[in-house]
């Protein structure tokens, strides 16, 4: 019986490295944030169509991240041969397997959750996602793909409003978000070589942009005081966490450096989703950074990156 749970707490140990548990809980928040903002048009939005969106896009991740090593198994060997597929944990094709699996669960959550329309915008995220797995990985096309997969991601959120389309407002917040993290993708295509100063500011720039679309946000939004004022706090908040991990980086731009900077750009994207789902209402933005609680503290265990 001792070998038995032995053997199954290292297989569910094995499979949340290969997921990047951590990160699953970034996904949500983008969904809040999109729920939130179809909220502020004035449009219903159910705790259990938010629920179940939020689950669909931990579904989802989870995906990506299995195709990723299934796709990136030959390269990883060499570079990242820990990872559970390259080591032999786990084996490519369950990779493949599970992947597709997940992506299927994943659209039929949403289908459930928001009807046709959260189906359809749950579909292009799992589009994008073996777009950028199998195909684009590595060029510009990759990072721009990686980043509308997360923009869609807010969308998803969105979708759990009574209305079919996003407003503008969602609209341009989710493409901040998909620049941002391009950027951030930009940055992590180099983590395991040295001398990456370049992509580095290009991962800062998205920062600051992001950050400067969060007071025009809050110039259009005009949201009540106490909410405008935790929208700024989490803002500075989100500049100063990804800005010293950043900082650490270009001075040392070396593998041990940017690693650890890509996975604090990722975690922080949390915060940024708070922050402007507090410019609708900052009680949202508490529900967001929750996440950040189990997603955080993973962190020690299992790889973000």
């Amino acid at each position: 019986m001792g070998d038995a749970r032995s053997r199954f707490a290292r297989s569910v140990g094995v499979y949340a490295e290969l997921v990047r548990v951590p990160n699953l809980f970034t996904a949500p928040p983008d969904v809040l944030l999109g729920a939130a903002l179809a909220a502020a048009t004035g449009t219903g939005v159910t705790l259990g169509g938010v629920a179940g969106l939020a689950f669909a896009s931990m579904l989802l991740y989870a995906a990506g991240t299995t195709l990723n090593d299934a796709f990136d198994a030959d390269v990883d060997a060499v570079e990242r041969p820990e990872r559970p597929i390259p080591s032999g944990r786990v084996s490519r094709r369950t990779g493949y397997a599970l992947g597709a699996a997940l992506l299927v669960a994943g659209v039929a959550v949403a289908g459930v959750a928001a009807g046709v329309v959260g189906g359809i915008v749950a579909v292009s995220v799992a589009g994008g996602i073996v777009l950028y797995d199998g195909v684009l990985k590595g060029g510009v096309a990759g990072f721009a793909a990686m980043g509308a997969v997360r923009g869609l991601n807010v969308l998803l959120g969105t979708t759990a409003g009574e209305s079919p389309t996003p407003s503008l407002a969602a609209a341009g917040v989710a493409l901040a978000v998909a620049a941002y993290i391009a950027a951030v993708t930009f940055m992590a295509s180099g983590e395991t070589e040295s001398g990456g100063r370049r992509s580095v500011l290009v991962a800062g720039s998205g920062a600051v942009a992001a950050g400067a679309v969060l007071l025009v946000r809050l110039a259009v939004a005009r949201p009540r005081p106490l909410d405008g004022a935790a929208s700024l706090v989490l803002g500075v908040g989100f500049l100063a966490w990804t800005g010293r991990a950043l900082g650490r980086a270009y001075r040392n731009p070396v593998p041990e450096t940017i690693g650890p900077a890509v996975g604090t750009c990722v975690l922080a994207l949390v915060v940024l989703d708070a922050a402007f789902a507090a410019t609708v209402d900052a009680a949202w933005s508490l529900v967001i950074l929750l996440f950040l609680v189990p997603a955080v503290g993973l962190e020690r265990w299992f790889s973000v990156t």
